[in-house]
């Protein structure tokens, strides 16, 4: 299944994904609200696991490229929010992109796209997101979106350390009735 934009393309993902995936999560500026980052053997196994959730679920983390060219940038989409975090049982939205495609709007369009289909096919009443607090990047394109912050919806993150990264920020929007 593929999901396609004016620019962009989200597809399930390829063997060729592999080293510019492993690349992009080695760089310490793309992970530096995300951990640390990741060796080529942890980026394989997350592709792995956004593959199989594509393949059983028909929705989860798309490789994304661009359409002119079939460069790989990152990944975009849906997948359910893990038990342990206080807004679990939903769907997320979620996307990461290589530094260099950073800035070009590539973040917003796919992230337009992704909740395009959970509203759309998904047919999901609502969709969250959650960063850091301090990654503004990410907030903007939450906002750019039409997502909502509610203040009293933050929690701090107990898997990571004491600190200003520590505090999670909960956005939200909701399917507009027909």
């Amino acid at each position: 299944m593929k999901i396609g934009t004016e620019r962009l393309v989200m597809r399930g993902w390829r063997e060729s994904d592999l080293a510019p995936w492993a690349a992009m999560n080695a760089d310490p500026e793309v992970r530096r609200y995300l951990g640390p980052p990741l060796t080529s053997g942890q980026a394989e196994a997350w592709v792995l696991n956004f593959q199989d959730d594509l393949d059983r679920r028909g929705f989860g983390f798309w490789a994304v490229e661009i359409r002119a060219s079939g460069e790989f940038i990152g990944f975009t989409g849906l997948g359910i929010v893990d038990d342990e975090m206080p807004v679990a049982g939903g769907v997320e939205i979620a996307w990461r992109l290589s530094r260099p495609t950073w800035g070009h709007g590539y973040a917003t369009e796919a992230a337009r796209a992704a909740l395009g289909y959970g509203f759309g096919a998904m047919e999901l009443a609502e969709i969250v997101a959650v960063a850091m607090a301090e990654n503004l990047r990410s907030r903007a394109v939450m906002e750019r979106i039409g997502m909502t912050h509610d203040p009293a919806e933050d929690f701090d993150d107990q898997d990571v350390d004491e600190g200003p990264l520590r505090r999670q920020v909960v956005y939200r929007k909701r399917r507009n009735p027909c």
